[in-house]
């Protein structure tokens, strides 16, 4: 018997459980077990159809097969769906990149069933990438880490991450799977470059393919291709070879050009819709005299009849689609216009932000039911498995935008030291921490800014998404940093790797 044979006999069991269990093993297979319990287990976990399904659906070759799907809206999920076999004469309504999960998934089922679709093998490849993905966050975040930090960490992140208020999006045709995951996937390259873990080619390439499949995901997202481009330039100086500047500097360049696409392919009909309720739900809804605020854009006030009206009301005073409203409403101002008002009127403008805030730390959309009809739940039953965190967060959480004001100074005061002794130190690499936080801070920023200047308060819960989960994902890290005690001082990094070191 060989000495190293020896040596490993004579080791503690406990010892090889924590060579092989780490910290992001643990947390990755908890959340996907409790994820698995959730979606894949009966009675299945999903998101009931606001009405905004048939907008990726018919596109991408599905349509809705069971005769009362209608009276199921809000209330019930729906996991089959029927697929095209013929000609398929439904046009794009929207470019995303959700398409491609569609398409994806379409493909892998029509393996097993070429008419029908069941949308767990949509949930099942998102399970997936999502496992990996909570893996790589907490591997940036325990490396080298003692084992009962680096534990304590994951549980947290099961706790925060495995809960079914995220994860029933997986059952959906909502774009905030995607979100999700790839929101997870871009912070976790940027921390694990910091970190110096993993081949830094690898993580820039898996920082450019969540950046633009995140900025593609939905219109809304079109600033965070710019946010990330902007606030991730400090990326190109971590190294000084050639071939990974160039590659940077092409993904900061795609990232930010998938920003503008985003926004510039953005149908008319959804312009009109985000217009309207940003006058309705927004300008109008929060001023003490809507008929002078509709006059400082120069519209009529006699359209103040519309004040805190929806477009999709069966019954209006004014077709939303008619002439009237065409030339005289929605031509009279445009988003810059509503932005300067708000700059203009920040009494108003606060009111909005704290309507806001109010719902920024909802994970759950309350409108929306996780059942099935078929398990015998009420109508609009939302499950309670694995939720404590979103209702602990939901009910706790200041609802007020100074609130989130204190947070994020917290946040930088907190890392802005280290990004400090970093620049001093000319490390480029431990101030990667710092903007990092900006970024997603900027990006949930963006959730907020560009809900109620784009869409007033309609349907505030679920547009705000991205800020809520910049929020977990921020705070979580602070934590953890807290707990291996960073915060103040790069660990993770040897102070002998400047770039002139990565050179």
């Amino acid at each position: 018997m060989s000495v190293v044979d020896t040596k490993m006999k004579q080791k503690p069991k406990w010892t090889v459980f924590l060579r092989f269990a780490t910290p992001a093993v643990l947390a990755s297979a908890g959340v996907l077990a409790i994820t698995i319990l959730a979606l894949f287990v009966p009675p299945y976990i999903g998101m009931a159809d606001n009405g905004d399904y048939f907008r990726i659906l018919y596109s991408n070759g599905l349509y809705f097969n069971a005769p009362d799907y209608d009276s199921q809206y809000l209330g019930h999920f729906v996991k089959s769906y029927g697929i095209f076999q013929y000609f398929n004469e439904n046009g794009a309504t929207l470019s995303s990149s959700q398409s491609m999960f569609i398409r994806l998934s379409m493909w892998i089922n029509q393996l097993f069933s070429p008419s029908v679709f069941d949308i767990r093998i949509q949930a099942a490849l998102f399970t997936l990438l999502y496992t990996g993905a909570v893996y790589l966050l907490i591997e940036g975040l325990t490396w080298k880490l003692k084992a009962m930090q680096g534990y304590i960490i994951a549980v947290i992140a099961i706790f925060i991450f495995g809960d079914t208020a995220y994860t029933a999006f997986f059952n959906s045709f909502f774009s905030e799977s995607i979100v999700l995951t790839m929101m997870i996937y871009l912070f976790a390259a940027v921390l694990l470059l910091y970190r110096n873990r993993f081949n830094d080619y690898v993580l820039i390439g898996i920082f450019l393919i969540s950046g633009l499949i995140l900025t593609t995901s939905k219109q809304q997202n079109a600033p965070v291709g710019v946010i990330i481009a902007v606030m991730s330039i400090l990326l190109f100086f971590v190294r000084r070879q050639r071939p990974f500047r160039v590659l940077v500097a092409s993904s900061l360049v795609c990232v930010f050009a998938a920003g503008i696409a985003t926004y510039a392919l953005i149908p008319q009909e959804f312009v009109n819709i985000n217009k309207y309720h940003a006058m309705t739900r927004g300008v109008m809804l929060q001023s003490e005299d809507p008929e002078a605020a509709l006059e400082s854009f120069g519209i009529d006030k006699q359209f103040s009849v519309l004040n805190k009206s929806i477009y999709y009301e069966p019954f209006t005073t004014i077709d939303v689609d008619s002439e009237i409203l065409q030339n005289h409403f929605y031509t009279q101002y445009g988003f810059g216009k509503i932005v300067a008002f708000y700059a203009t009127h920040p009494e108003q403008a606060g009111k909005m932000l704290d309507l806001a805030a109010k719902n920024a730390f909802t994970i759950r959309p309350p409108a929306m039911g996780n059942y099935e009809q078929s398990a015998g739940k009420a109508f609009g039953a939302q499950t309670n498995f694995f939720s404590v965190y979103s209702d602990v967060k939901q009910a706790l959480a200041p609802k007020t935008f100074g609130f989130i004001v204190i947070w994020m100074i917290v946040v930088i005061g907190l890392y802005l030291p280290s990004f400090i002794s970093a620049w001093r130190n000319k490390n480029i690499r431990e101030m990667l921490r710092l903007p990092q936080m900006l970024c997603m801070i900027a990006m949930g920023l963006s959730g907020i800014l560009v809900s109620i200047i784009g869409a007033g308060d309609a349907d505030l819960s679920k547009h705000e998404f991205l800020f809520t989960l910049a929020f977990d994902i921020v705070t979580f890290a602070v934590v953890a940093d807290a707990i291996q005690g960073s915060l103040w001082n790069n660990m993770s990094v040897q102070k002998s790797q400047t770039i002139s070191h990565s050179a």
